[in-house]
């Protein structure tokens, strides 16, 4: 019997399939040419149905509002994890461009078909993507956040401050509302608002949810 192609076919290839889209028609041409001779990777047609595509590159001069319409009309289309190839990348881009929900970025100057690739393998795996010295700048923001905004909160980048930590902590090892207030001194009251204040801000649906929440993040 005949097999219908789709996304399960594609994966069984071992190529990642990509969309390509772009400002202007230059722009994609060249990226489209520079990718389709690649083994790693199958670059969809125009012709083709573009949620198909497992990561999707976006193709502009610089972020600006008419890009991130691009970017997220691609996102909204179905298109799987997108990569930015711009030709000028700053600090602000980077923030802007990852709320937007791309995965990767590559200055177009730097944008060789081997770099393309490897990118886009990263995105495909869920992993992102930046150029060194952005991802060097944007590592030292995050310090000076951590130290400046949120470590005198008592807060770490999780979204839980310490002792909700440690109450999270507790509960996973079995005690009740009771003995997790006597081991800590507080009151019962007092721990029950941190349970509520956990799940009520990460939008957790109770206490459990809320231990799962801090196990998977690796916070107990």
């Amino acid at each position: 019997m005949g097999r219908v192609m789709g996304r399960d076919t594609v994966r069984d290839t071992g190529r990642i399939t990509v969309s390509v889209s772009a400002q202007d028609p230059i722009s994609e041409a060249g990226v489209v040419s520079a990718l389709r001779p690649r083994p790693e990777v199958r670059v969809l047609g125009r012709e083709e149905d573009r949620r198909e595509a497992e990561v999707a590159v976006v193709v502009t001069d610089h972020l600006d509002d008419d890009a991130l319409r691009l970017v997220r009309s691609v996102q909204r289309g179905g298109s799987g994890r997108s990569v930015l190839v711009a030709g000028r990348l700053d600090d602000k881009d980077v923030v802007v461009a990852v709320e937007t929900g791309v995965v990767g970025m590559v200055r177009r100057c730097d944008a060789t078909p081997e770099r393309l690739v490897a990118v886009i393998r990263a995105a495909a795996e869920g992993e992102g993507s930046l150029p060194p010295d952005l991802l060097g700048r944007l590592l030292d923001q995050v310090g000076s956040l951590q130290r400046q905004v949120l470590q005198p909160r008592g807060i770490t980048f999780s979204g839980l401050a310490a002792r909700e930590v440690e109450v999270l902590r507790l509960i996973a090892d079995g005690l009740d509302t009771a003995e997790v207030a006597r081991h800590l001194a507080y009151s019962e009251r007092t721990v029950k608002n941190v349970l509520h204040d956990i799940t009520s801000r990460l939008q957790l649906r109770n206490r459990v949810h809320a231990v799962a929440y801090a196990l998977r993040e690796g916070l107990i």
